[in-house]
């Protein structure tokens, strides 16, 4: 009989290499785990203790306060204004969706903003109502970050801001918050060097976030005095780090708060009053032409006043221009475009950044040149026909061509010593000296000694205003031509030069310092418009430079000594600390000339260097030039247009041909009759300046008719503010 049982299944045993390779299995699996965890709980502890730190605590910026800016008077040109957003924290809000949907309904009768509008599946989320309804914010910032105030509306009125914070008590999570914007009291009349700010650029967002800014908030500077000084003028954020919970709220705070440091504050050397007065002469003078002539024919202009002693600018327009204020909150996209299309160049600092043949203001060089180098003497007569013909070569024994060059009087001015040239801004006179001219003038200065000359007085560099426009210009030279033109210097082309035409390109701060230099004696100062930085309590800090002159952030180590950072944060070894304000003289031309000077003995070949050769002025001369500018007020180019002015000046007339894109497109560029800029430079008193003026008028034509009547009046303007100061007792 069986022992089996029907539909009862029978018991295999298991093959010994099965039971071995499961046991193997299971200790492959187990082992994998125990490694595993050692690997996390061992090897990487410090890593994931510090996620699970870093999970648990957040770092909040504080934000700072950006630095005031003054004009030399403690006017206000810049500053912070209370921009007022209405912020909603979805956390806590009432737990009631009616109470909420009150809420929201009340806030959108308040605000102008929608209810509802978009769709959150496919819409990001821009506060400020820019793309979203209230309740689409407030669903987003719950599901993201239900503690973060979300921004509903951004810079309301101040009568509003009131009226949401006193209905908060019964709004749950609805609060006002206060943010700090720049506001620009003088707006358009000062932005040309003011500037403005903007958003943190990608490419800097690694560098200013290591220094603790936040690209989606904090601004910098763009333009102006805003950008050049902006490690000064932004401070320091503070810095808090707190305990957050999953939601997001902040439970306690971990480490000491660092508070914000506000930025310095910078007193400007610009003279508010005068600006005003420089600003409404020099537009007036445009309106007056551009009516005269029934059209657009003044498109753009230049005024700059400084003093020669010190190089402090007093006051500097550039127009047209653009309103900063409009950049203030956000730089709106259509507006900064229409800029930027403009062809009169509203953003640049025409000052300093516009890059202009000089004309006859640049025979200022061309004088003290030949004078110094002895191509003249004081008491020389020149025959000064209305035209002279040369032969214009372009290479060593070249036979030439004829070429003619005209005078601006047709008809000449017979003969004339050098006073009388520079008082009559004699074209031929200057003509024979910058290039020779038979007999008469055996040997000329030459394109290498002129351009020499040219940069002791200022042309051809940057002159180190704390303006990021600047320009250097352009001196041109035989190796410059064949590089950049392909042909060889010819020279005719250095009688074009010597009346600043040609290939001389200056801007109008270059030409006003070229004055200056013979308003002060020979001495070239540093133009600058910045007089000191002060703390908010007014009290006058240093400022840090590096071994280049370029600003250095300020900083203190731990034992409270001043230090520098740099761009990157880095402590900078041993920074310079420039003390409060102090004319920076550049170099005295009667004494200690840095200028290497150059020569070209055939006048047209490669200018060589004299090794060891500085360029000094002898004091004689400045005081020709003096003479010769003084000429020109009371019996020369000047004298019809300074009449009646109340202090004694000096100056030089300017007319500029030229032929650019614009007078291109227009049809002016005529041969032999090129449209003119118009451009005039003075100073004043004459025997001892206190301000130089120049004024630059786009396409004006006659300088001394059009540009004069600019820098008479601004010099009228200056002694009358100067008396009204001494009436009242000001410093």
């Amino acid at each position: 009989m069986s022992n089996s049982q029907p539909g009862r299944p029978r018991a295999t045993a298991l093959a010994p290499g099965r039971v071995r390779v499961f046991r193997l299995l299971a200790v492959l699996v187990f082992g994998v785990f125990i490694l595993r965890l050692f690997s996390l709980q061992i090897l990487q502890a410090d890593r994931w203790a510090s996620e699970a730190q870093a999970n648990r605590t957040e770092t909040i910026s504080l934000p700072t306060l950006r630095g005031v800016i003054y004009d030399r008077n403690g006017i206000v040109l810049a500053r912070n204004i209370a921009s007022y957003n209405i912020a909603v924290t979805p956390a806590l809000l009432p737990e009631d969706p009616g109470e909420v949907e009150e809420i929201v309904r009340q806030l959108a009768q308040f605000t102008d903003l929608p209810i509802s509008q978009g769709n959150i599946e496919t819409d990001p989320l821009i506060q400020c109502g820019e793309n979203l309804g209230i309740s689409e914010m407030i669903a987003i910032g719950t599901s993201f970050a239900p503690f973060q105030p979300v921004l509903i509306e951004c810079d309301v009125p101040r009568e509003v801001a009131l009226i949401i914070q006193e209905r908060a008590a019964d709004w749950p999570g609805v609060s006002i918050q206060v943010e700090p914007v720049r506001d620009y009291p003088t707006g358009a009349l000062t932005s040309t060097f003011i500037g403005y700010l903007g958003p943190i650029p990608a490419v800097l967002e690694e560098q200013l976030s290591e220094l603790g800014f936040l690209p989606n908030r904090d601004k910098i500077g763009y333009a102006g005095l805003e950008l050049f000084f902006d490690p000064i003028l932004r401070g320091s954020n503070g810095r808090r780090v707190v305990e957050v919970d999953v939601a997001g709220e902040a439970l306690r705070d971990l480490t000491t708060v660092v508070q914000p440091q506000p930025g310095q504050n910078l007193v400007l050397t610009i003279d508010t009053r005068l600006q005003q007065a420089a600003d409404a002469i020099l537009k007036n003078e445009i309106e007056l032409w551009n009516q005269y002539f029934a059209t657009l024919r003044i498109s753009s202009a230049v005024a700059i006043a400084m003093n020669p002693r010190t190089g402090e600018i007093l006051a500097m327009v550039s127009y047209p221009t653009y309103e900063n204020n409009r950049m203030a909150r956000f730089i709106p996209q259509y507006y900064y475009e229409q800029l930027l299309a403009d062809a009169t160049y509203p953003l640049l600092n025409k000052a300093v950044g516009y890059e202009l043949p000089a004309g006859s203001v640049f025979k200022i060089v061309t004088g003290i040149g030949a004078l110094n180098e002895g191509v003249i003497t004081p008491d020389q007569i020149i025959q000064t026909p209305g035209l002279i013909t040369v032969t214009e070569s372009f290479y060593a024994n070249d036979p030439g061509r004829a070429r003619e060059f005209v005078d601006w009087n047709r008809a000449g001015f017979g003969s004339l010593d050098f006073i009388g040239c520079i008082a009559n801004s004699s074209n031929v006179c200057l003509y024979k000296l910058g290039g020779g001219y038979q007999d008469e003038i055996p040997q000329g200065l030459g394109i290498c000694r002129l351009g020499t000359y040219a940069r002791a007085l200022g042309y051809g560099q940057y002159l180190g205003i704390e303006l990021p426009d600047e320009t250097d210009g352009l001196i041109p030279d035989p190796t410059w031509k064949r590089i950049n033109q392909g042909e060889n210097w010819s020279t005719g082309d250095t009688y074009i030069a010597s009346v600043g035409q040609g290939f001389v390109i200056a801007s109008p701060l270059q030409v006003l310092m070229s004055a200056a230099v013979v308003a002060n004696d020979g001495v070239l100062m540093r133009p600058t418009i910045m007089r000191e930085v002060v703390d908010g309590e007014g009290n006058v800090v240093p400022v840090l430079t590096d071994d280049e002159g370029n600003l250095l952030t300020p900083a203190y180590d731990d034992a409270g000594n001043l230090i520098g950072l740099d761009d990157a944060g880095n402590p900078v070894p041993n920074p310079n600390i420039v003390s409060p304000f102090s004319p920076d003289i550049k170099w005295d031309l009667t004494l200690d000339a840095r200028i290497q000077k150059y020569e070209n003995p055939d006048g047209i070949g490669s200018c060589k260097e004299i090794e060891g050769e500085l360029v000094t002025i002898e004091p004689w001369v400045i005081s020709m030039m003096q003479r010769g500018m003084r000429q020109a007020v009371v019996n020369g180019t000047l004298t019809e247009v300074f009449e009646g002015i109340t202090v004694a000046a000096a100056g030089k007339t300017g007319t500029a041909e030229y032929c650019d894109a614009v007078a291109l497109a227009k049809n002016l560029c005529i041969p032999g009759n090129w449209p003119t800029h118009s451009w005039t430079v003075a100073y004043a008193p004459y025997d001892n300046p206190e301000i130089a003026v120049v004024a630059f008028l786009y396409n004006g034509g006659e300088g001394a008719s059009v540009a004069g009547p600019v820098v008479f009046r601004i010099l009228e303007a200056y002694f009358e503010l100067k008396a009204i100061d001494a009436g009242l007792g000001s410093p």
